[in-house]
């Protein structure tokens, strides 16, 4: 597996993060970490590209679901990106397909 490699660029709803490598205990913190750090104001999205994430762990889903808890906090948005399958899957069987918002690419998310 690849390491963690989160990129940030900032989209007019607000910034986007592309995770890709391995979202697990070793590195779930990193993703945390630089979450809190953002400044977000209200209205704006935090859109998670998940296109290039090749494992998450049940610490990586937590690391998601601390940005949900920051980004509403912010009274901001949050939105999932391009969720592989096997997360995809994670996400339904406990049920935060429901309380997430996804979207099929990043494109989608930016503009809805």
């Amino acid at each position: 597996m690849s390491p963690l490699k989160i990129t940030t660029q900032d989209a007019a709803t607000g910034p986007v993060l592309a995770v890709s490598g391995a979202l697990d205990y070793a590195n779930a913190a990193e993703l945390r970490e630089l979450i809190t750090a953002l400044d977000l104001r209200p209205g704006q999205r935090l859109v998670l590209d998940l296109a290039g994430m090749e494992f998450c762990d049940s610490s990586g889903i937590t690391a998601l679901i601390a940005a949900r808890a920051h980004a509403q906090a912010a009274r901001a948005d949050i939105a999932l990106a391009s969720v592989p399958a096997r997360t995809m899957r994670t996400l339904r069987i406990v049920g935060l397909d429901q309380i997430f918002t996804i979207h099929p690419d990043t494109e989608t998310a930016v503009r809805s």
